[in-house]
């Protein structure tokens, strides 16, 4: 039987970025017309679901390299009437975003790094780009789907390659991969002192 006549050899087209890949991406927030201003959700930015959960309805797009142009569609939970984890997670995505995109080491709790991950509203969150990590989760229907559950600081040794940055000082042997900001642990980065205010922290 010739190669068309026998599929059996022919690669599965699963169309997935490998679990595990680090990639430039940019925040594009998909509005869901939802706001509550006690919240600070305002602007229309926020959907909320038929369960009566709460999240940005996020499109990652991944900015260069081998993967550019490709879209990862991620929700960032804000509220879940089942308990404070969803949210909880998304708020740790979100520091981690901050902390990516603003070449902020997670434990470095100067007050410049601290203005660094307040945000005025979600509009500071639309456009946003940062270095991910891409995993493999699944959807609705149980099938394999892309997400973004982690971003990467400048503790891990590949952010200033993946980022475009200048280089940042490097982190000790042995030192952990941070892989997601909801799984830091206590390693102190050694991070170089600030050259002057940042233009975002004004």
């Amino acid at each position: 039987m010739g190669s068309w006549n026998d599929f059996n050899d022919a690669q599965s087209n699963t169309n997935l970025i490998p679990k595990g890949t680090l990639a430039k991406v940019r925040l594009t927030i998909r509005p869901g017309g939802f706001d509550d201003a006690s919240q600070g959700w305002t602007g229309g930015y926020a959907t909320r679901g038929s369960t009566g959960a709460v999240y940005l309805n996020g499109e990652f797009t991944v900015t260069e390299g081998q993967y550019a142009r490709r879209k990862i569609f991620t929700l960032i939970g804000l509220h879940s009437p089942k308990g404070p984890d969803w949210a909880n997670m998304g708020r740790s995505l979100v520091r981690g975003m901050l902390n990516s995109a603003r070449g902020i080491s997670d434990k470095d709790m100067s007050p410049e790094a601290q203005a660094a991950r307040r945000i005025n509203g979600f509009a500071d969150l639309d456009g946003i780009e940062f270095v991910a990590r891409i995993d493999i989760g699944t959807d609705a229907s149980g099938d394999d789907k892309n997400e973004i559950r982690g971003a990467i600081t400048p503790d891990h040794r590949e952010y200033a390659q993946v980022m475009g940055a200048a280089p940042v000082a490097a982190a000790p042997s042995g030192a952990p991969d941070f892989a997601s900001a909801a799984h830091q642990t206590a390693y102190e980065a050694q991070a170089p002192a600030p050259q002057g205010r940042p233009s975002w922290a004004d």
